[in-house]
C-alpha cells in the first residue's frame, strides 16, 4: 500500500502549531486555491475537555478529537464528489488523524504528528496510507500522478502553515504590547490576547482569505453582512443604500476592515454598472466612517480597502503613497472613496486606506480569468505588453492588512503592492513558463476594448507602476516578493 509522508520544521512552539490547526480557519487556510473544496457539515466529537474559542469567540470543543466529522465537496469542472472524514487518535498537542469513511480513494489514513524541537519549534509531518480505486489498474494508471498531486499539496500547505505561525507570533506580541500601555486587559490575559475584528466584504476573494487567516490566529471576528443575520453567528445585518447600520453593535472593536464593494470586472461598463461601482464603495464607506465616529468606545484602526486605480493610467513612472491622484473614472472613484473616511480621521480612529494592486489568486481576478487560454497556449500580451502590471499574492494582502490592524505607525495611505512591478509582457511570459505554456498569442488592444468597452483601458490597458514604500519602511516582509515564485505558489508549480 503507498505511503506518502511530508516533513518540515516550523518555527513555532508545537503546541501552538496544534492549537492552529484545530480552529475554524484552518482547513480553508490549508486548501490550495487551485482546488475547489467545500465544507458541507461538520459534527463534534465525543472527548471532553478539550475546549477552545473559535473565530467568533464562542466556546467550542476541539475539531479535530475523536469521532469528530467533516463532510467536503470537492468539484472538477462541471463535476463533484463528496468526501467524508472521520477524526481519530487525538493526542491533545501532539497528534490527530483523519481516515476516509467515504470518498474518491479506496483508502485514505492521514495521521498529522507534531514534535516538538525545543521550545520554540517544532516538526510538522504529515504520513498518508493511501490506495487508489480499480486496484492495480488503478495503482498503474493513477500512482505518479497521486504522489504529484500529495507533494503539491503538502508543498503549499506546509509553507502556509509556517508564515501563518510567524505572522500570528508577531501579532501576538504587539498586541500584547499596545493592550498593556493602553491597560485594556488584566496581567491574567496576557500572553496572546485576541483581538475582535470586525469584516465587511467577507464573503469575496479577499474577504474569506483574511477571515479564515484571522479565525486561525484565535481572533474574535464579527461580520457585517447585507442579508439577514443568522441567529447565532457574529453577524451584524447593515444595509449601505438604506443608510442602516446599528451603532451600539459596533462598540469595544479592536479594529475593522471594510472590503466591500462591487466587483469592478463583473461585467461592461454601462452607466448603471458605473454608478453601483461608485456608489457600493462611497456610500458604504460613508456610512461605516460617521457611525464609527459616534461610538463612544470605537475601533483603534479602521482598514479601508482601496485600490492603485488612484492614480490612473501614469505610463512608466513610479508611484508612491506620495503622488497625486490621476485621471479617469477609477481614479476619481477611489479618490472620493478615500475621502468618505474622513469622519472616522476625524474622530481620531487610525486609519490606513490600503491602495490594493493586482492580486493573484486562481480562485478569482485577474489571474482566474487568464488562466483557461494560458493553459491552452492561447495566451500572450495584451495590447502594447509595455504597460505595467503592479501586482500582490493573495496572501500578502491578507498579510498586509494583518500588518495595518497591529503597527500603531502606519496610517493613511499605504500601496499594497509586491515590491517589483513589472510590464504586462513579462507578467505574460512569467506565466507561461510557470504553466509550461507558450505565449505567442496576442491580444492586441483594439480586441480588448472591442470584449470590455471601457474597461480595458482601465484594467488591461494602463500602465500603473506603484511601489510599496510605506508598507516596506514599516517593516513588512512579502511572502512572495517576486512574480515567478508568486504564481508558483499559488498555483502549486514548485520546482
Amino acid at each position: 500500500m503507498p505511503i506518502f509522508t511530508h516533513r518540515s520544521r516550523i518555527p513555532a512552539p508545537a503546541e501552538e502549531v496544534f492549537a492552529w490547526h484545530a480552529r475554524p480557519g484552518a482547513f480553508e487556510r490549508l486548501t490550495p486555491p487551485w482546488q475547489s473544496v467545500e465544507v458541507v457539515e461538520r459534527s463534534g466529537g465525543i472527548a471532553a475537555g478539550n475546549v477552545l474559542t473559535d473565530g467568533c469567540g464562542r466556546r467550542t470543543r476541539s475539531l479535530l478529537e475523536d469521532g469528530a466529522r467533516v463532510v467536503l465537496r470537492l468539484r472538477v469542472g462541471p463535476f463533484s464528489r463528496t468526501w467524508v472524514a472521520e477524526h481519530r487518535d487525538y493526542v491533545p498537542g501532539r497528534q490527530f488523524r483523519d481516515r476516509q469513511l467515504r470518498g474518491p480513494f479506496a483508502r485514505w489514513d492521514h495521521t498529522h504528528r507534531i514534535e516538538p524541537d525545543g521550545d520554540a519549534a517544532c516538526y510538522l509531518e504529515d504520513r498518508i496510507d493511501y490506495a487508489l480505486p480499480l486496484g492495480r489498474l488503478g495503482a498503474v494508471c493513477g500512482g505518479a500522478f497521486t504522489r504529484r498531486t500529495l507533494d503539491r499539496l503538502f508543498t503549499y500547505r506546509h509553507t502556509v502553515t509556517r508564515q501563518d505561525m510567524v505572522a500570528h507570533a508577531a501579532s501576538r506580541e504587539r498586541v500584547d504590547r499596545w493592550r498593556r500601555k493602553e491597560n485594556t486587559f488584566p496581567a491574567a490575559a496576557q500572553g496572546g490576547s485576541p483581538m475582535h475584528i470586525a469584516v465587511t466584504g467577507s464573503s469575496g476573494l479577499l474577504g474569506s482569505a483574511l477571515v479564515s487567516f484571522l479565525a486561525g490566529g484565535g481572533h474574535r471576528l464579527t461580520r457585517l453582512v447585507r442579508s439577514s443575520a443568522t441567529a447565532g453567528a457574529a453577524e451584524i445585518e447593515w444595509n449601505p443604500q438604506a443608510g442602516r447600520l446599528e451603532a451600539g453593535s459596533l462598540e469595544g472593536l479592536d479594529g475593522f476592515v471594510h472590503l466591500a464593494g462591487e466587483n469592478i470586472a463583473a461585467g461592461r461598463w454601462t452607466a448603471g454598472h458605473k454608478a453601483r461601482i461608485r456608489d457600493s464603495r462611497i456610500n458604504s464607506t460613508r456610512l461605516l466612517s460617521e457611525t464609527l465616529a459616534t461610538l463612544s468606545r470605537p475601533p483603534k484602526v479602521l482598514v479601508c480597502a482601496s485600490a492603485i486605480g488612484f492614480y490612473g493610467d501614469r505610463g512608466a513612472d513610479l508611484m508612491s503613497e506620495d503622488s497625486p491622484a490621476g485621471s479617469g473614472f477609477l481614479a476619481e472613484v477611489c479618490e472620493a472613496w478615500e475621502a468618505a473616511s474622513q469622519p472616522a480621521r476625524d474622530a481620531g480612529i487610525r486609519t490606513v486606506l490600503l491602495r490594493i494592486g493586482v492580486v493573484l489568486s486562481p480562485a478569482g481576478g485577474a489571474l482566474a480569468r487568464m488562466l483557461f487560454p494560458f493553459r491552452l497556449g492561447a495566451g500572450g500580451v495584451i495590447g502594447s505588453g509595455d504597460q505595467y502590471w503592479s501586482w500582490i499574492g493573495l496572501d500578502d494582502v491578507v498579510g498586509a492588512i494583518h500588518h495595518a490592524l497591529i503597527h500603531e505607525a502606519l496610517e493613511g495611505a499605504v500601496n499594497a503592492v509586491a515590491p517589483q512591478p513589472v510590464t504586462n509582457r513579462i507578467f505574460t511570459t512569467t506565466l507561461g513558463q510557470v504553466l509550461g505554456r507558450p505565449t505567442f498569442v496576442p491580444l492586441p488592444g483594439f480586441a480588448a476594448r472591442l470584449a470590455l468597452g471601457e474597461m480595458a483601458d482601465a484594467l488591461l490597458l494602463a500602465s500603473t507602476r506603484v511601489e510599496p514604500a510605506r508598507l516596506l519602511a514599516s517593516g513588512y516582509s512579502f511572502r512572495q516578493p517576486e512574480l515567478e515564485g508568486a504564481l508558483r505558489h499559488c498555483l502549486g508549480k514548485q520546482g
